[in-house]
This record gives structure tokens, sequence and C-alpha cells, in this order.
């Protein structure tokens, strides 16, 4: 058991946790989630939770294999996973939209809350390029926590716009942005010193 997770190292789920709470992004994504129920979408925080975490568990466990299917070495993966991780970044500080998601029916609470938008394509990347550098214990460990930090702002998402305002939020948003941007380099520059 403890060959398969690694060791817990706290220094790992904290680093993992910040960089994986600013991809996720739940302060950033609360107007997003004001507007669903602005139009009538009734938004079920446990509902959201636990399919983004079953969502996240599940693709830290089986994203390896598929890697291996595709004969994709996870250093290269970290490298591109990197660079897509930068852009999301430059989304973030230049408030400028490079990803579409595109419209999406369903449910409030699944699509497109707990997937695409907390559970998406860049958490994927983000569980996946790490993995070269954290251990699978340490990353579950932050996933539960970032699920507990949006399980809290979905909770209390209409007292965080009244009391810190937009101003703040958006303050955040542009600090999370740098943090996710120095990662990025980092995975990309990181990871293409081990390639060569």
């Amino acid at each position: 058991m403890r060959e398969f997770f690694g060791e817990i190292d706290i220094w790992q789920i904290l680093s993992s946790f910040v960089f994986l709470i600013a991809i996720i992004d739940p302060f950033g994504n609360i107007p997003i989630t004001i507007a669903l129920e602005d139009k009538g979408v009734k938004i079920h925080p446990e509902r959201v939770c636990i399919a983004s975490i079953i969502i996240l568990l599940a693709f830290l466990f089986a994203g390896e294999w598929i890697l291996k299917l595709f004969g994709v070495q996870i250093e290269y993966f970290a490298v591109a996973g990197g660079f897509v991780i930068f852009l999301m970044a430059l989304e973030m500080i230049l408030d400028v939209t490079i990803f579409q998601s595109g419209n999406l029916d369903g449910s409030g609470s699944i699509v497109p809350l707990a997937f695409p938008m907390y559970a998406g394509p860049g958490a994927f990347t983000a569980l996946l390029s790490i993995t070269a550098e954290y251990s699978v214990g340490s990353l579950c460990i932050s996933v539960f926590l970032c699920i507990l930090v949006l399980y809290a702002v979905l909770l209390g998402t209409h007292w965080l716009t009244k009391y810190l305002g937009q101003t703040s939020l958006y303050i955040i948003r542009k600090f999370f942005g740098i943090i996710v941007l120095a990662i990025a380099c980092k995975l990309m520059f990181g990871n293409l010193a081990v390639i060569f």
C-alpha cells in the first residue's frame, strides 16, 4: 500500500494543493455559479463536490495507465501539460479567452460545474503533470482539501460576493494566475531538462 501511494509529504501536499486550487479556481468561478442560479439552475454543492472528486481521483489513478496505452512518457506529458497550464494562466492574468468550452446541457450540479469547470481538462492536465514530481498519496490528500474548499465556496457563494466584492475576487484570480504561471514554467523547463 505504501509503495503504491508513496511517501506522504506535507510540503508536497501544500504545494500541490495551491497549484490545484488555482487551476480549479472556485473563487474565480463564483460569477459563473451565480449566473447559472439566475437562469433557474438549482446548484447542489454536495453533488458538485462528489462528482468532482470521483472524476479527479479516477483520472489520477487511471491517467498514467492511459498514457502507457498511448506510449507517452510522463515527462513528455508534463511538458505538454505545462504548456496548456501556461495558456490557462495567461487567461487568468490577461482576461482573455483561449479555451472555448461550448454550450453544454444537463444538470447544473454535474454539467457544467463538476465537469468541465472544476474537474475538467485543466485539472486532469495538472494532476497528471505533477505525478512526475509528487507522490500519489500526497496528491490524494490535496485533492480532498481542494474539494473541501470548493464545497465551502459553493455554500457561501452569495456571502463571498456580497462581503468580498467583485474587486477582491478579481485580485484573488490574478494572484492565483501568477502562481499557476510560475508552476507551468517549472513543469515545462524542469521536465525538458530531464528529457534532454
